[in-house]
Order: structure tokens, then sequence, then C-alpha cells
């Protein structure tokens, strides 16, 4: 399956640091975690598969039994989403139909303050932890007998996680352009695991997020770039729930993002759902609005590179 015309391309990581003067975000324990993945993760994306596949009755035996294999590795949400065109990145060619799209939630105790080494750390730290999770589901499912591929949470995907995760009813596509999960809040990140084994879909969910951020500007009046919009953008299509989507200025959020330890401000700012999401059940001390360092924003850029389309906003 080739991906839709209409599909982004993947984003293009070296071009865009180059554009901001490079990578000038030096935290040793950030750079100790990316070359792990690299080093030992990468590696372990492919494996034999077993010659002699496990028959399922159905699609939804096959379903349940990934998915608690899923939240027995580590997983906070695990979800199945069908893969169409238009969950493909541009020049992309995906032969796999069902995607095992999974969920794991980062620290609310790191983000106290944001942007900081702490919360940039963190990011990494689950980029690790939710790639194990994937690379060892992938594992479950060749064992099965079935091929599969793995994408990774930081890796090259082929797929387009956000898409796919909200056809799998990981929750809404909040102001910030990142999902706000109902439980989980907008605090996680997301990886895959793709395959032909015959699965169970799930359903895109309407929990009323897309009107609470209607209405809620917090991460929009939070961002130091200035990078959040005050409206929908009708020319950057439908959310599966049919709304015009919130598109972030991209070319305003990066040289920040890369200059400040990932910024992620965001993220914590959210008050969605009166931030239960937040909440640290095992005896950390919290806060539930963070410290925020907001600094003066470098400027714009936009550089001459295949890039998904985003609103220059008040430029």
């Amino acid at each position: 399956m080739n991906a839709s015309p209409l599909s982004p391309p993947a984003f293009s990581w070296d071009d865009w640091y180059a554009s901001v003067g490079g990578r000038s975000i030096n935290i040793k324990e950030v750079d100790s975690i990316l070359k792990e993945i690299k080093e030992y993760q990468y590696p372990l994306f492919t494996g034999a598969v077993n010659p002699e596949k496990v028959v399922f009755n159905n699609p939804q035996e096959a379903s349940d039994i990934v998915k608690k294999k899923a939240f027995e590795l580590g997983a906070n949400e695990v979800g199945i989403a069908e893969i169409e065109p238009g969950d493909i990145y541009k020049g992309r060619e995906v032969k796999e139909k069902y995607a095992i799209v999974i969920g794991q939630s980062m620290l609310w105790r790191h983000f106290q303050q944001v942007p900081s080494q702490e919360s940039a750390i963190e990011c990494l730290r689950i980029y690790f932890s939710l790639g194990q999770v994937v690379i060892q589901l992938a594992d479950f499912i060749r064992s099965l007998g079935y091929p599969c591929v793995v994408e990774h949470p930081i890796g090259d995907s082929d797929v387009l996680h956000i898409p796919l995760a909200l056809k799998a009813g990981f929750g809404e596509l909040g102001r910030h352009g990142s999902i706000i999960h109902p439980k989980m809040g907008p605090l996680f990140r997301l990886g895959s695991v793709i395959t032909d084994l015959s699965l169970q879909t799930d359903k895109p969910i309407d929990a009323g997020i897309a009107a609470f951020c209607d209405n809620c500007r917090a991460c929009r009046i939070y961002c130091p770039a200035k990078a959040i919009p005050d409206e929908r953008s009708p020319e950057a299509g439908k959310d599966h729930l049919g709304n015009d989507r919130y598109m972030v200025d991209t070319g305003k959020c990066f040289p920040y993002f890369a200059k400040h330890n990932y910024c992620s401000i965001c993220l914590p700012v959210c008050v969605y759902h009166h931030k239960e999401w937040a909440r640290d059940f095992e005896g950390f001390n919290t806060k539930l609005f963070p410290d925020i360092d907001m600094k003066d924003p470098p400027h714009p850029v936009d550089p001459e590179t295949k890039k998904h389309w985003y609103p220059q906003l008040k430029r």
C-alpha cells in the first residue's frame, strides 16, 4: 500500500536542526539514551518468524491476546487500527494491514519545571522504555507465526502514529497538536507494531476533548514561541470527528524546541480533566502546574526541505 498523495513527508530532523544551527542541547543522559536506542534497540527490530502459525478462532481473540501481552510488557494503552494510505508517510510503502498502537505515560514528577534537563531526560527515557515494549511485542507476534514490523517511537517510521492512535481510540487531537487521552492526558508517547495478523480494530472516541480545547487556551498562552493557534485551520484537513485540525507553526516551534531542552511546555500546562492524569499516586510531592521558564524565542525558520504544511502564525 502506497501513501496518499495528501500524506505529509516524514519529518527531516537533520534538516530542521541544521536550519537552527545544529542540535545545541547537550545532556549526557539524553545522549546516552539516544546511543542505546540506536546501538542496542535498532538491531532488534527484526527477528525470525515461527514457521508454525497459531490459528485463532476469530480476530477478536487474536486482538485480546496481543493486547494482554502488550499490557504485560508495560503498555499503558493499546489500540488497533486498520492502516489506510493517509496513515503512511509520503514516498513510503507499507505491506501490512493493521497497526497495534501502544502508548506509555511519561512521569508527571519530571515535568515540575519546563523546559528542563529533567523533562528532556524523561522524554528520552520513555522513548527507550516504549521501544522495548514494541520490540518485545513484535517478538511475541513472530513467535505466534506472523511477520510484523516495529515502528519505533523515535525511529524513522513509515506510518504516522497520531492518526493511527486516533482511529484506535486513544483520545482526541488537542490544540497543541498532540493527542489528549481521557486518562493519560497529553503526557505520553506512541509506538506501533504493524502486521497482517487478522485483528479486530478499535473505534475512535468522542470524549468531549475537542470541545474542551476549543474553550481552553492554556497551551497557547504559555507557548513561548507563540506557535500554537487561536483557531482551527481548514487547510489542514479534518480530524477523526470531522473537525478542522489545529496546526502548530513548526517554523516557530522547532527553533525553540531545539534550543531549550526540547521545550514540551504545551503538554504539562494542559488542564484537561482537572489534571487528574497529572496526579502522582506513588508518594512523590508534586504540584499540578509546572514552573515555566519562558525565554525569548529565536527567529522562525522555514528550511528548504520537504515538510508538512503548517500555518505561519502572525508572521
